[in-house]
């Protein structure tokens, strides 16, 4: 390495370690005492290191007779441990933060036992549970339940291998009864349901439709010397018809009465297997007392174990149908898992319900948290409320959508006092003194009306009588966000270079969004600033955007997508994603399908879009998707001509697409379409192979963070992780080459449903 490429690297890593102590300052401090976000003061409090705790080995008796040993790390066990109920239970392996996680053997007190993987206290993934009775299966488990592919041998000699579903034959799947008779074929919740193979001992076969366990609709029954019978069967002799054909050998079975088939098939009934009671994940502990009776100190510190908890569709049979195993996985922190596949509460979504097994639907949670009178921030909202209120609100002449470049001058600093008294043109408030600016107030008061907002909608949902709710910031850039009460409004913190970003391609963003109506951008409402008086002069600086995800349906998943692979992965476990966790490109496991139409005019506008940011030096913003999962799902081909995907039609004066059924449709917003699932062969692999599992959604999409300069701290940030990584897998890259590979990657992700 060259003299001035060390410099260089040695003034990144510089900059790096203060940059960490400042974010590491900001997340202690977002919920705590914390006033603003985004000030001029720097921030040079040093932090210490959070200190490591080591784990222990440890024997541990509790007061109602359990028995613990093993390791232990922060009051609860974490490593390799077995404990002991008072009731004879007992479980042997792998434990993450007092729960069963990894690898690991239970034992019932009746005899039984499960050995295999554990996840948040649950049964799930590979194991084998040998029953009380002798039943064996060997397969994969979801939540408790058998899901998945597996075998079972039961006690009676009967035996399955296939498909289950909820603890239920479920798929495609192979029995085999102690008596001889064989089926393979169909499965629906436990009984022979669709096209199906019946063999008797005696080489007899029906090969046909089948529902509740019995020949229904088309079939064939042959015997060993080629006779057949063919017909429409059903168990009500009255609907039964069909012709027998001999065998050329003069065989006569042409006395046989179907109906007998329906008899013998009485007795032709499967086994699930034996009630597992109680659940591993209604066993509870005490590790808040007990006596320590034994213990010494680990030589060694442990490290996070990796918990994959997402059910990958590839390894075979149903699993990918479950949609919300995880729903009741918070069961350990006090909430009792109830006895019984009911229980569970995994819904009956199958590959025709629409929702895709990964996907855990949960009650919808409302973000943020209501800034009320006490907040550390209450004071900067009403002094933001106070502003918006007084720009919005004053008379102004009518708006011409033509502006002259005086508009968009930044340069004259005009600001207003608002003193807690009030003045001759400020009212009273409760707040603090501060003073208030508008940035280029006519530019944004037009570009509201080019994007359609009321100016009285406008300002009810700042500034009525609802408090905002704060958010902490998804990214690394340490904003604080808002959200107005109706969800319209999002409200950003800024840096300072953030804003001059945007005050100098202002011009030519305005001039964009009134060229194309159908911009994927993000809108920009309105730029503020709020100077805080006294001693600190502070200043914080706001944004007002639209909020994309403002939808009257509630979105299931929302990915954040830049086309770069390094850091592009979202560390949270499956158990912690919520509806409003966005994921990141390598989590991403869908490829998005858009009518022919659509499709033409997003492909326009990205490539219209992404000029326009190459033009400005912009680079790292990405395409935020949220994906609303319908409820019904195709399966391959091509949809019906009347479902909600047919073809739309344009019309480019008003910027809108159109729906047969009439509605209008806005470009990423509310807009009808399908996914089809997707499975990566290897783990940095940015678009996994298609696999034909496709679901009607309906998505929502823009452009977001559109507001990152290529300055001198990104053009440092590139030298120093190319010389580490992939120059091509990072995000801080060129815009010319950040805007080729980001198109690359989305024309790969959004596909022409023809």
């Amino acid at each position: 390495m060259n003299k001035e490429f060390g410099g260089i690297v040695k003034g990144w890593e510089v900059t790096i370690r203060k940059s960490q102590a400042a974010a590491k300052k900001r997340a202690k401090s977002i919920f705590a005492t914390m006033s603003v976000a985004h000030v001029d003061d720097d921030d040079n409090d040093n932090d210490n290191d959070d200190i490591p705790v080591e784990v222990i080995d440890i024997e541990k008796s509790f007061p109602g007779g359990d028995h613990y040993t093993g390791q232990w790390l922060n009051n609860c066990p974490h490593g390799q441990g077995s404990y002991m109920w008072s009731d004879g239970c007992m479980y042997v392996g792998e434990w993450f933060r007092g729960q069963l996680t990894g690898k690991g053997k239970f034992s019932w007190i009746g005899g039984a036992t499960y050995e295999g993987q554990f996840k948040d206290g649950f049964m799930d993934g590979e194991g084998m549970y040998v029953g009380s009775s002798s039943d064996v299966y060997m397969g994969k488990w979801v939540m408790n339940v058998k899901h998945g592919m597996g075998t079972i041998h039961f006690p009676s000699g009967d035996s399955y291998d296939g498909d289950w579903r909820r603890g239920l034959q479920h798929g495609q799947g192979r029995y085999t009864w102690h008596f001889g008779y064989k089926y393979s074929g169909h499965w629906k919740n436990g009984e022979m349901s669709g096209n199906g193979i019946m063999t008797w001992k005696n080489g007899n076969q029906y090969d046909g439709c089948w529902e509740a366990g019995l020949p229904k609709g088309n079939g064939t029954y042959r015997w060993p010397d080629g006779s057949s019978y063919e017909g429409v069967w059903s168990k009500d002799p009255n609907e039964q018809s069909g012709n027998y054909y001999p065998s050329t050998s003069g065989t006569e079975n042409s006395d046989w009465d179907p109906q007998d088939v329906m008899v013998r098939l009485g007795e032709c009934k499967a086994c699930q297997g034996e009630k597992i009671t109680p659940f591993p994940s209604q066993k509870t502990f005490s590790w808040s007392t007990g006596k320590t009776t034994k213990g010494s100190k680990g030589k060694s510190r442990l490290k996070r174990m990796s918990i994959d908890v997402r059910l990958n569709s590839n390894s075979g049979g149903s699993e990918a149908d479950v949609a919300s195993e995880i729903s009741t996985r918070n069961s350990v922190e006090g909430k009792e898992v109830n006895e019984g596949v009911k229980s569970l509460q995994i819904d009956d979504r199958d590959k025709s319900s629409g929702i895709p097994g990964n996907i855990t639907i949960r009650t919808p949670k409302r973000q943020g948290h209501t800034i009320h009178k006490g907040h550390k921030n209450y004071e900067l909202m009403l002094n933001l409320q106070l502003g918006i209120r007084h720009s919005v609100g004053r008379p102004a002449p009518a708006i011409s959508l033509e502006l002259k470049p005086t508009a968009f001058d930044t340069n004259e600093k005009i600001w207003t006092k608002f003193p807690t008294k009030g003045s001759k043109h400020t009212p009273p408030h409760q707040s603090c003194d501060f003073k208030w600016k508008d940035y280029c107030p006519l530019v944004f008061r037009t570009l509201r009306k080019l994007f359609k907002v009321d100016p009285a909608d406008y300002m009810l949902s700042i500034c009525g009588s609802d408090a905002l709710r704060e958010l902490s910031s998804p990214g690394k850039s340490g904003s604080f966000f808002y959200l107005t009460n109706d969800d319209k409004y999002m409200i950003k913190t800024m840096k300072k270079a953030e804003v001059k970003v945007l005050k100098r391609m202002l011009p030519a963003y305005y001039s964009h969004v009134q060229a194309f109506e159908n911009t994927l951008l993000t809108s920009f409402f309105g730029l503020h600033c709020v100077k805080l008086t006294g001693t600190t002069q502070r200043k914080v600086r706001f944004v007002i955007m639209g909020n994309l995800f403002c939808t009257e349906v509630p979105i299931h998943r929302r990915f954040d997508l830049k086309g770069s692979s390094h850091g592009r992965v979202t560390d949270k476990p499956e158990s912690e994603i919520e509806a409003t966790t966005t994921l990141k490109d390598l989590d991403l496991n869908f490829i998005f399908r858009l009518q022919n139409l659509w499709f033409q005019e997003f492909c326009r506008q990205v490539e219209r879009d992404c000029d326009f940011l190459e033009q400005e030096r912009i680079m790292d913003y990405s395409l935020l998707v949220g994906i609303h999962f319908r409820g019904n799902s195709s399966r391959g081909g091509n949809q019906d001509s009347n479902s909600v995907g047919t073809s739309p039609r344009s019309t480019s004066d008003m910027g809108l697409l159109f729906h047969p059924s009439g509605e209008t449709v806005k470009l990423g917003i509310n807009m009808p379409s399908r996914v089809e699932q997707t499975v990566r062969s290897f783990e940095t692999q940015l678009i996994g192979e298609p696999t034909g599992e496709c679901y009607d959604v309906i998505l929502y999409f823009g452009m977001i963070d559109i507001l990152q300069d290529y300055d001198i701290s990104k053009k440092l940030e590139h030298k120093y992780k190319a010389f580490q990584y992939d120059p091509t897998s990072i995000s801080a890259v060129d815009p010319r080459q950040y805007s080729k590979r980001f198109r690359d990657f989305i024309f790969k992700v959004f596909l022409d449903d023809k």
